[in-house]
C-alpha cells in the first residue's frame, strides 16, 4: 500500500524555487537600495585630489599641561619625486607586500575584502582590524577622506577608488602612494624616507633597503628602526622579500643575497623634542589606540604623567655619571625610572645617557629592555617566603652548600651538574637571620629561601607585582634568586613600588588624559589600584631594606643608600660577569630604579653595583626627595613569640657559647647543643613552616645536603674549642655515610 505524501512533500521543489526567487529579488532590492543610498552621499570631487587637508597634529605635554614635550608633526618632511626617480625595488616591494593584485584589479579587490571581513568578524570588529585595502584605496584614504570608522566612509573609499582607476594610470597611483605614505615620525614619502634612513635618493635604494622601507607603512611607529621592536621590523622585511619572490619580482638568488645583507640605518634626526624616550613610549601607545592618521589629523592634546622638572635633572645626572662610569668601569650606558607608587605615574624615564648618541644606540630605550637583575630580585623571593609563614627573624645557615641532588655531597666530587654558589666575597657567616641576609645580599641564604618558598610561588609573586618576563620556571630553577632571569627596569621599579605602597599595586600610567582640538576630554586615565601582596609582608620588606644596621656589614654605616632624615629602602644587584648593575630604592611615595651597563651586553670593569650604579641613584634621590612630601614607612608587624624558635630567631648564640666554654662553665649541655645544630629543614616542612615539626626530615630531597653543610661548618668552627661537638659531628657523618650505603 503506497504511503500518501504530505502537501509539503508534494510541493517541496516549488517551495524551494519560490524561496530562492524571493531571496534573489530581496537581494537585488537591497543592492539597489544601497546604490540609491550611496548616490545621495556627499562624495568629494576627484578634482580636489591634489589639495591636501591641513593637518592638525597631536601635541604631547608634561603633567602640568604647560610644557610641550613634542609636536608629532611640527617638522613634517615630504619631498615629491617623479615616478621614474623611484627605485624599481621599492615599487615592486610595495606592491608585493601591500597589494599583490594591484596591476589586475579595478581599484578594489573583492577577495581581499572578504578575507579581511572574515578576519575582522572573527576578531569581533567588522570595521576595524584588517582593512583589505588596495593601494588605490590607501591613496584615497590618505588624500581625501576623513579618517573615521564608519561604513559610509568604507563605501566612499571603494567608489572613489574605482573612479580613480579611470582617472589615473596604475603607475601614477603607485607614485602617489609612494610619495604620500607615512614612514615614521615626521617622515612622509619614499624620498624623505630614503634620505632619512639611508642617506641616499629613492632611485638608489638597494633591494634589502627597499624591503625595509616597504615594511614600514603598515605600522611605522611600532616598526621603527629606532625603537624597541627592531626584531619585528626585521621579520617583516624578510616577509617582504618572501612575497617578492612568490610574486616573481626577484629570483631565489636575489632573495637569498638580500635576506643575508646587513642594512645600516642613519642616526635618527629628531628635533624639538623633550624627554624623547618617554615621548616615543607614549606615542606608541597613542598609535596603538587611535592610529597614525588620527594622531596626524585630529589635533589631540595629550597630558602625560611626566614631571618635566625631575626629568631634566634625571637626564643631566644620568649623562654626567654615565660619562664617569665609561672612563672608570667601561660602562657606557644607563637608564633611570622614577614612579609614584601610589598612583602608578611614570614621573621620569631616561632610556639612555643620550638619545642621539649613535655609538651606544642611544635611541634604544633600555628601561624597556630585559636584562639580568642580579640580587635586586631577592626581595621578591623573600616576600614570597614571608607570605608562606617565614619571618625576618627566621634563621638559615650561610654555609657552603651543594644544592644539586645530582652531585656527591659528602665526597664533594665533581659529578655534573653541580650547583654550589658562593657569596660575593667568598665568605660564609654561619647561622644568620633573613633580616641580615637580605640587605647583605648573601647568596646561600637566598637560594635556601627560594627553595623554601617554592620556585613557582616566587615567580607567581613577581608576576603579581607586575614583572612579565619571569615566566619560565623550568629554565630558571634556583638561579632565579641570584638574577638568572631577565627583567625590565620599568617593570622592576614598579614591583618595588608595590613594597612602597604597602602591597597595593597601582597600574602604571603614562597618559593622564587626552583632549580633542576643542578642549573636550576624550579619555581620562584614573588611578587604578589592587592589592597583590599582604600589607604585613610589604612592611617587613620595607623594614629590612631600610635597616641601616642590618646592611652595615656590606655597605658601611654611612653609605650612599643611607638617608639619616628620611625612610628610604634600597637594594642593589649585579650579575656575576658584571654585565648589569642595578640599584632600586623607594620611599612611600617615590620609587626609583637605575640600571648601568652596555647595550651590547659586554662586560663592565671592576667594581660592585654599589660603586657603579649607586652614585647616579643617590644624586637623583637627593634632588627628588627635596620635591617630595616626607612620608615614613608604617611599622612592621611584631613576630609571633609562639611560633617555632627557628622562625623567630632563636638559635645557637655562638659567641656566648664560646665565651661560656672558655670560662669553664660546667653547666653546659654540650651534647644537647650539638644535637640541635641543624639546618632549618630539620625543624619545618618547607610548605608549612608554621605547622608541626617534621616526623622524618630526611624525606625532603635537600635535607641531607643542607645538613652536611651545617655539620661541616660546625666542625670547623668548634671542634678545637668543644671536643664534644667534634665527636658529635663525626657520628653524624658516619650516620649519613651509612644512609648513603643503604
Amino acid at each position: 500500500m503506497a504511503v500518501k505524501k504530505s502537501w509539503i512533500q508534494r510541493h517541496l521543489k516549488d517551495i524551494i524555487i519560490d524561496a530562492f526567487i524571493v531571496l534573489f529579488v530581496g537581494l537585488l532590492l537591497v543592492i539597489g537600495g544601497v546604490f540609491l543610498w550611496v548616490s545621495t552621499l556627499e562624495i568629494p570631487d576627484l578634482s580636489s585630489f591634489e589639495q591636501r587637508r591641513i593637518l592638525q597634529s597631536t601635541k604631547i605635554y608634561d603633567r602640568t599641561g604647560e610644557i610641550l614635550l613634542y609636536d608629532l608633526h611640527q617638522d613634517v618632511r615630504r619631498t615629491i619625486v617623479p615616478f621614474e626617480d623611484i627605485s624599481y625595488h621599492i615599487k615592486n616591494a610595495t606592491v608585493a607586500i601591500e597589494d599583490d593584485q594591484f596591476y589586475s584589479h579595478f581599484g578594489v579587490d573583492p577577495r581581499a575584502i572578504i578575507r579581511a571581513a572574515l578576519s575582522n568578524l572573527t576578531a569581533g570588529d567588522l570595521l576595524g582590524g584588517q582593512g583589505g585595502s588596495t593601494i588605490t584605496q590607501q591613496v584615497i584614504k590618505n588624500s581625501i577622506l576623513e579618517n573615521e570608522k564608519r561604513l559610509t566612509r568604507k563605501i566612499k573609499e571603494a567608489i572613489l577608488s574605482i573612479k580613480l582607476e579611470r582617472f589615473l594610470t596604475k603607475d601614477q597611483i603607485l607614485g602617489h602612494y609612494l610619495n604620500e605614505s607615512p614612514y615614521g615620525g615626521t617622515i612622509y614619502g619614499v624620498e624623505e624616507a630614503s634620505q632619512a634612513f639611508f642617506g641616499k635618493a629613492a632611485k638608489d635604494l638597494s633591494l634589502p633597503e627597499a624591503a625595509y622601507l616597504a615594511a614600514l607603512p603598515q605600522a611605522p611607529t611600532r616598526l621603527s628602526p629606532y625603537g624597541n621592536n627592531v626584531d619585528l621590523l626585521d621579520k617583516r622585511q624578510q616577509l617582504v622579500l618572501d612575497r617578492m619572490l612568490i610574486n616573481g619580482f626577484i629570483t631565489q638568488e636575489e632573495h637569498d643575497v638580500a635576506a643575508n645583507t646587513p642594512v645600516i640605518f642613519q642616526p635618527q634626526a629628531v628635533t624639538g623634542i623633550r624627554a624623547p624616550h618617554f615621548v616615543m613610549y607614549v606615542r606608541e601607545q597613542l598609535v596603538e589606540k587611535y592610529g597614525e592618521e588620527t594622531l596626524s589629523e585630529k589635533g589631540f592634546r595629550v597630558i602625560t604623567s611626566l614631571d618635566w622638572e625631575l626629568q631634566k635633572e634625571a637626564e643631566r645626572i644620568v649623562a654626567e655619571k654615565a660619562a664617569i662610569n665609561t672612563e672608570k668601569y667601561n660602562a657606557s650606558n644607563a637608564g633611570m625610572i622614577a614612579l609614584d607608587p601610589q598612583t602608578g605615574d611614570i614621573l621620569v624615564m631616561v632610556g639612555s645617557r643620550d638619545y642621539f648618541d649613535e655609538e651606544i644606540d642611544g635611541n634604544f630605550n633600555v628601561t624597556l629592555s630585559a636584562r639580568q637583575p642580579g640580587s635586586s630580585i631577592k626581595p621578591m623571593v623573600y616576600a614570597s617566603a614571608f607570605t608562606n609563614g617565614y619571618t625576618p627573624d627566621t634563621i638559615v645557615y650561610d654555609v657552603k652548600t651543594q644544592f644539586s641532588t645530582a652531585c656527591d655531597t659528602f665526597n664533594q666530587t665533581s659529578v655534573e651538574p653541580c650547583y654550589s654558589p658562593n657569596n660575593y666575597n667568598g665568605k660564609f657567616l654561619g647561622p644568620i637571620s633573613l633580616r641580615n641576609a637580605l640587605p647583605q645580599s648573601l647568596n646561600i641564604p637566598a637560594v635556601k629561601v627560594l627553595y623554601l618558598t617554592g620556585l613557582r610561588n616566587a615567580i607567581k609573586l613577581t608576576s603579581d607585582l607586575g614583572i612579565t618576563t619571569l615566566n619560565d620556571p623550568d629554565r630558571l630553577g634556583l638561579t632565579l634568586v641570584l638574577g638568572g632571569g631577565e627583567v625590565k627596569l620599568l617593570e622592576h621599579t614598579g614591583a618595588y613600588g608595590v613594597f612602597a605602597n604597602e602591597g597595593i599595586k597601582a597600574d602604571r600610567r603614562s597618559i593622564l588624559r587626552v583632549e580633542n582640538s576643542s578642549g573636550t576630554t576624550l579619555e581620562e586615565t584614573p588611578t587604578q589600584t589592587h592589592r597583590v601582596l599582604d600589607r604585613d609582608v610589604a612592611l617587613m620588606i620595607s623594614d629590612i631594606l631600610s635597616d641601616n644596621v642590618a646592611r652595615t656589614p656590606l655597605w658601611g654605616s654611612n653609605s650612599l643608600i643611607h638617608f639619616p632624615n628620611r625612610d628610604v629602602a634600597a637594594k642593589s644587584g649585579s650579575t656575576n660577569n658584571l654585565r648589569d648593575a642595578w640599584i632600586m630604592g623607594y620611599t612611600p611615595n617615590l620609587a626609583v630604579g637605575v640600571w648601568v651597563g652596555n647595550n651590547d651586553n659586554s662586560t663592565m670593569g671592576g667594581g660592585l653595583s654599589g660603586l657603579i650604579a649607586t652614585p647616579m641613584w643617590r644624586a637623583f634621590m637627593d634632588v627628588a626627595l627635596e620635591k617630595t612630601e616626607v612620608q615614613n614607612f608604617a611599622e612592621a608587624p611584631a613576630i609571633d613569640k609562639n611560633i617555632k624558635p627557628i622562625l623567630r630567631g632563636q638559635t645557637l648564640d655562638t659567641a656566648a657559647l664560646i665565651e661560656s666554654v672558655q670560662s669553664g662553665d660546667t653547666t653546659l649541655d654540650l651534647a644537647g647543643i650539638a644535637a640541635n645544630m641543624h639546618s632549618i629543614l630539620h625543624f619545618v616542612e618547607k610548605t608549612n613552616p608554621l605547622g608541626p615539626y617534621p616526623t622524618n626530615p630526611g624525606v625532603d630531597g635537600q635535607y641531607k645536603y643542607w645538613e652536611y653543610g651545617v655539620q661541616q661548618w660546625k666542625n670547623v668552627q668548634y671542634a678545637n674549642l668543644i671536643p664534644e661537638l667534634g665527636e658529635e659531628d663525626e657520628d653524624n657523618e658516619e650516620d649519613q655515610s651509612d644512609e648513603e650505603e643503604e
